[in-house]
Order: structure tokens, then C-alpha cells, then sequence
């Protein structure tokens, strides 16, 4: 029998080898795109904001970035809701390992279990190359609805990145594979950002949930969040935070189960009725801070992890902005 160190180790390699066949996928099918090509218009700022614009299936911005504390605005003005979770790569690893690598075996392995050998399937995926246990998830924005802009702030190392959103499509296709996907270069040269000043301190963990050390006021707001430990979770990826306000015909349960990608009517679009992602803190390692700032109206709002059962974990946690 497989030890849970060991199974815990298979699923993260299953989840990063999905994410990542996700986003092969996702690059081919932009290549095969005919349609003019419009040169990117998305610059590093003079404030030292890096822009992100997603105004279909892509991420407007630019190809290198440098390294250390980065603030991302990231404006959404397509009709789906989308995020950006940022993967770091092993040295000298890139898109064509993918290729030659990885897919064969993905492939493979999902045509099994497809057929309902759920079995054979997961022994098929420890055939992945070794080094897939050495990417990781470093940070992103929390999930943004149409319309909205999120502003986060992690801190990143220099080397080899790709920038991706799994989110579905309602056909239940990955946007990833829709051409939400590109590779990001982190350079030597280091921003002259500092960590912000933060407002309200939020901690993460397996074992506590989402823990709110103080109190939450309207206005401009700056969330601090420390992932006090990082599992994988039942859909294989970690636990995040997403800031969601509520209107008066929103469904909280509706809002537990959608958070789930692993479900076929979960991370779906569209959205559950009645709420609006504002950003957050997307999936980060143990012992990471990552900030994400918002202006807070008046009204009723949820702090919510992607995770399976969120509630169930004290992941989803309700809170009255006042007048």
C-alpha cells in the first residue's frame, strides 16, 4: 500500500501535468489561430505596475518582467470570469519538454480513465518525467469577474514562468486551452517595489482555514495573506483566497460547490448568480505572503477558497462591510 507521503507526491505531479498539457493545449491552439495578430499594446508602467488585459482568451502583457516584489493589475474586460496563476519551471525546462515529455503519458493516462480504469489510468501518469515535482505555483490573482480589475502583489525569482487561467468554458473546456496560456520570463534585474503596508492581515492553512486578524472597513483596502502551510487538496491543486461580493439573490451553497474545477459544474462559466469576484491571492507555497488591494462599498462579501467543500474546511468565510 502507498504510503500518504507517496500519494500526496503522485497527485502533485498528476495536477501540475494536467495544468501544464492544459496549457500545451492552449499554446497549440493559439499558434493555429489565422486571424491578424495585434501588437501588444501592455507595458510596464512608469509606477512600476505590470498590466495584465484579458479581453477574449489571452493575457495582454509583457514577455519579461524583472524579478523580486511585483504588483499585477489585471483588468478583465472579457464576458467570463478568469483569473492568472503563475507556475515556475525548472531550469532550462520549457514548452517543448512539454511536448515530448509529458503529453504522450497525459494522454494516455486520461484515454484510461475516460474508459473507466480509473486504475490503470493513475499508474500510467508515474511514468512523468521527475523534475514535474519541482514546478511550482507562486502566486496569481484571485478569480475577477467581467468588468473588474484586481491588483495583487507577490514576489517572484528570477527564471522561467508560464501564466495561465483553467477556468471552463460552459462546453466545460479549460480557457487554458482556449489560449488563456503564455510563457513569462522573470529577469536578474530587480524591481524597486517594497512590500505594501497592509490593511488586513488574512492567514491560510490546511488545518484553520482562513483566519481574519482584523477588522475590514470600506474604502481602499489592502489584504495581506500568509499561507501558514499549503496541501494538495481533493482536485489536486492548493488552496487559494478569492474575494466575492454578494448581491441579494446570492446563493452561498451554490457559491461552496462552484469552487470545485475537479466538478463537472464547478469553476464553470457561468458564474453562480448574485456575486462578483474582486481578485485575491491565487495558490502560493508554504510560508508565502501575497497582497492583493481593493476598494470595499458598503455590503455583504465572502473571502473563499478554490477548493472542494470550502465551507466544510473553514474556507469560506462571510463578513459586513458597513456603512
Amino acid at each position: 500500500m502507498k504510503s500518504i507521503k507517496t500519494y500526496l507526491l503522485v497527485s502533485k505531479q498528476i495536477s501540475l501535468s494536467f495544468l501544464i498539457l492544459i496549457a500545451f493545449v492552449g499554446l497549440q491552439s493559439c499558434k493555429s489561430d489565422k486571424g491578424r495578430e495585434v501588437d501588444d499594446p501592455v507595458q510596464l508602467q512608469k509606477d512600476n505596475v505590470i498590466q495584465i488585459v484579458t479581453e477574449n482568451m489571452d493575457f495582454q502583457m509583457p514577455d519579461t518582467i524583472p524579478s523580486g516584489w511585483n504588483t499585477f493589475r489585471y483588468k478583465n474586460l472579457s464576458p467570463q470570469t478568469h483569473f492568472f496563476l503563475v507556475d515556475k519551471y525548472p531550469q532550462g525546462k520549457t514548452i517543448k519538454d512539454v511536448r515530448t515529455l509529458v503529453i504522450p503519458v497525459f494522454d494516455s493516462g486520461m484515454k484510461l480513465i475516460n474508459e473507466g480504469k480509473s486504475e490503470e489510468g493513475f499508474a500510467e501518469f508515474g511514468k512523468l518525467p521527475e523534475w514535474f515535482s519541482e514546478v511550482v505555483f507562486v502566486g496569481g490573482s484571485g478569480l475577477i469577474s467581467p468588468g473588474n480589475i484586481g491588483e495583487t502583489m507577490i514576489k517572484l525569482d528570477p527564471g522561467y514562468y508560464m501564466v495561465e487561467c483553467y477556468v471552463k468554458m460552459n462546453n466545460g473546456v479549460f480557457h487554458s486551452s482556449m489560449g488563456m496560456i503564455r510563457e513569462l520570463i522573470v529577469s536578474d534585474k530587480v524591481s524597486e517595489n517594497t512590500e505594501l503596508t497592509t490593511d488586513i492581515r488574512i492567514n491560510i492553512s490546511s488545518t484553520e482555514g482562513i483566519v481574519i486578524s482584523d477588522s475590514i472597513h470600506r474604502g481602499l483596502q489592502t489584504f495581506a495573506v500568509f499561507y501558514k502551510d499549503q496541501i494538495v487538496h481533493e482536485n489536486f491543486v492548493g488552496h487559494d483566497i478569492n474575494l466575492v461580493r454578494l448581491s441579494g439573490n446570492a446563493d452561498i451553497e451554490a457559491l461552496d460547490n462552484w469552487m470545485n474545477w475537479a466538478d463537472p459544474k464547478g469553476l464553470i462559466d457561468p458564474a453562480p448568480e448574485g456575486v462578483t469576484f474582486l481578485g485575491g491571492v491565487n495558490d502560493m507555497p508554504t510560508g508565502s505572503t501575497g497582497y492583493f488591494t481593493v476598494t470595499l462599498e458598503p455590503g455583504n462579501y465572502v473571502l473563499i477558497s478554490e477548493v472542494p467543500n470550502p465551507s466544510s474546511k473553514n474556507m469560506l468565510k462571510t463578513f459586513t462591510v458597513s456603512e
